[in-house]
């Protein structure tokens, strides 16, 4: 255990990285983060040091002053992300926004957003009976908004009103351990090739190309982005893979720049490779969702994944923020690849 003069700082249980940062005094989120923004380093060296993850618990405060969210993440990057100005109008559709702080998109089932889960896997468990997280059995794993570039750099994720506990988890995976041990030949493949990442609901994921459906026609900002599949922390200085899996990599044009496109393609033979490596119980952990528990992860370093819940039966509601600002060397000077809804309607 770590312990700083605002926090104490433990490994999340069952998990090989992450840590759970606690509170002295059992003080709530307000003042928390009055607290931390006195001193900010501290929530930054303690996420770095767990490999990109925290999960702080207690921090309903958040749910009554969803301001306090904001703050909260402002600071972990310069510019926290207000989605009523970074999406255009035929963009915005991807997301719910908060109706009175734009910075926070909800996660819900709830009418009129109706944001369904993802299909409950078959068979619902591993062959030894445990809880499924490797790909292709488990699907969903992503990092936020990599269809952009450049992309975010952290989210901040709370349960406003979870599902009861063994359901509607969030699955995380380290790409920076998983990067470490991947074979040699396998490092020295992947060395300087792009992944292509495509904006979900557009017909370029790999279930709309194995459907025959044929893929929408892109506005300027919803272009695919090409990435390096192996990333340098632009803070930590270590390697880690930096991939998604099927529904947000683009498979009529990759989904690896260079590579036979396709389902059936060379590329979509190593992505598949790729995340079921990443995607091993060693590098994952479940999150198991209480209400007013908030999570901080690096979208540089760690993927995610939804999974499914009985949404006939349970209304499940979600906060996250997305967090702007130290993408690497390789992204400066650049400007962004999506539209503001103003310039938009220009």
């Amino acid at each position: 255990m770590q312990k700083t003069d605002l926090f104490d700082l433990s490994p999340v249980p069952g998990a090989t990285f992450g840590g759970v940062v606690r509170f002295k005094g059992g003080v709530g989120a307000r003042a928390a983060t009055e607290a931390l923004e006195k001193n900010p380093q501290s929530l930054l060296d303690a996420i770095y040091a767990s490999g990109g993850f925290l999960l702080i618990p207690g921090m309903d405060e958040i749910l009554d002053d969803p301001k306090l969210m904001v703050r909260l993440s402002q600071l972990f990057g310069r510019e926290v992300e207000n989605n009523l100005t970074t999406y255009s109008a035929e963009n915005r559709t991807l997301f719910n926004v908060h109706e009175e702080v734009p910075e926070i998109i909800i996660v819900t089932n709830a009418p009129p957003i109706n944001d369904q889960p993802m299909t409950r896997p078959e068979p619902p468990l591993t062959a030894d009976g445990k809880f499924p997280t490797r790909f292709p059995h488990r699907r969903g794993w992503h990092t936020d908004q990599s269809f952009r570039r450049p992309p975010p750099d952290f989210s901040l994720f709370i349960a406003v009103q979870p599902t009861p506990k063994g359901q509607g988890q969030t699955l995380y995976a380290d790409a920076t351990a998983a990067y470490e041990t991947l074979p040699d030949h396998l490092k020295k493949k992947i060395e300087g090739l792009e992944g292509l990442h495509a904006l979900p609901g557009n017909g370029r994921g790999e279930k709309a190309v194995l459907a025959g459906q044929a893929p929408k026609p892109l506005l300027p900002h919803q272009h695919s982005q090409k990435h390096p599949i192996v990333r340098t922390h632009p803070v930590t200085g270590k390697r880690m893979l930096y991939i998604c899996e099927s529904g947000q990599m683009d498979w009529v044009d990759g989904p690896i720049v260079g590579m036979e496109p396709g389902p059936g393609g060379e590329g979509g033979k190593l992505i598949y490779e790729l995340m079921t490596h990443i995607t091993q119980d060693r590098y994952t952990y479940v999150s198991d969702w209480t209400k007013g528990e908030l999570v901080i992860y690096d979208n540089r370093s760690v993927l995610h994944a939804p999974s499914w819940y009985e949404a006939h039966k349970y209304i499940r509601i979600m906060w996250r923020t997305t967090v702007m600002g130290n993408p690497g060397p390789e992204y400066a000077g650049e400007q962004p690849s999506w539209i503001p809804r103003t310039a938009a309607a220009e």
